[in-house]
């Protein structure tokens, strides 16, 4: 018996080779939890370790990886939490992925599309670097998992992946926004929180503006990415993912998708994006009303705050920003013992 294990998919190329006679269980759901503790696990193996610990962020921070089956945590991460007892991105620091994040910005790769990405069996089973999709890679290097499959169509299963946990998420966006021009700024992430937690929307155009100006003329003149319109909402969207916010993209709703939405400390916020060549148009907030995005998040009894922004390609910043607040529906009380 023998068990090979790896980051990437192992080819077998040999006509006559032994390797020939592998059995490939990476998506068999027999095995999903094979390498990895279940929650089961965390709540009777390690149940000395838990007290003092946030037992929802230690789901939210390191588990969610699957393979069609039971999900799992990241076992490096769990480990180095019970003996440091401090939230960290345990596996993500054990190396930089410099070439995928390279791939990923040299195929002009529309960040927020990696929280829902739509692939086939034939995609995740890529195993030629010098060819392989950045889907493909993300995927057998596990900053990508599976969060849900459909029916086949035509015999082909169709899968959504999706970042698996808050460690991976957070800590991919951060280092691929150097890649799209941006370069840490703790100072201005800190505020970004700040300015959330207080609604001040305003001062929320003043970062985004500092954080596109900030960008070098140079990197438009030298890099792939120039000319590239998800270049914007990519930026934005990275900027909220790096601080571990909790940001849906492509947001459903019965009239259609929100581009972003945010929600943190009590407040909703809905995001909606469009480049246009010089002047601002409106249509950009005026887009949220129409389809009346709100309502999804009207019955948590929210602000929910409406905000369009529009980007110039010729100013390469943002030229327009509209925000509407309103407030959510109250909750309904419930009804008394006498009633």
């Amino acid at each position: 018996f023998v068990f090979l294990t790896g980051v990437s998919k192992f080819s077998k190329v040999s006509l006559f080779s032994g390797l020939n006679n592998l059995t490939d269980i990476t998506l068999d759901a027999r095995w999903s939890a094979l390498c990895g503790y279940t929650d089961e696990d965390i709540d009777t193996v390690f149940a000395p370790e838990l007290p003092g610990l946030d037992r929802d962020e230690i789901r939210r921070w390191y588990n969610g990886y699957n393979w069609l089956g039971t999900g799992v945590y990241n076992p490096y991460d769990v480990l180095n939490l019970f003996q440091k007892r401090v939230f960290g991105a345990y596996w993500f620091e054990t190396g930089t992925p410099s070439f995928l994040v390279r791939l990923l910005a040299e195929r002009k790769v529309f960040l927020p599309r990696l929280q829902a990405l739509h692939t086939n069996a034939a995609l995740l089973s890529s195993f030629d670097v010098d060819r392989i999709a950045p889907e493909a890679l993300l995927f057998q290097a596990g900053y990508l998992t599976i969060h849900d499959v459909r029916q086949p169509v035509l015999g082909k299963w169709m899968y959504t992946l999706g970042y698996p946990n808050r460690e991976v998420e957070a800590s991919l966006n951060e280092v691929l926004l150097p890649e799209y021009g941006v370069q840490g700024d703790a100072e201005a992430q800190e505020r970004l929180t700040v300015i959330l937690q207080r609604g001040v929307l305003d001062e929320l155009e003043t970062l985004i503006r500092s954080l596109f100006a900030s960008i070098p003329s140079d990197w438009y003149r030298s890099n792939p990415l120039a000319g590239f319109e998800g270049h914007y909402a990519s930026v934005f969207y990275s900027h909220f993912a790096a601080l571990g916010l909790d940001v849906r993209v492509e947001d459903a709703t019965s009239h259609g998708r929100i581009d972003m939405a945010v929600l943190y400390a009590g407040r909703v916020f809905l995001f909606e994006f469009k480049v246009v060549d010089r002047q601002a148009t409106g249509e950009a907030l005026q887009q949220i009303k129409d389809r009346g995005y709100a309502d999804k998040y009207r019955a948590r009894g929210e602000p929910i705050h409406l905000v369009g922004i529009e980007f110039g390609r010729a100013e390469r910043n943002v030229v327009g920003f509209e925000v509407e607040t309103i407030q959510g529906l109250a909750p309904l009380s419930a009804p008394s013992a006498r009633s």
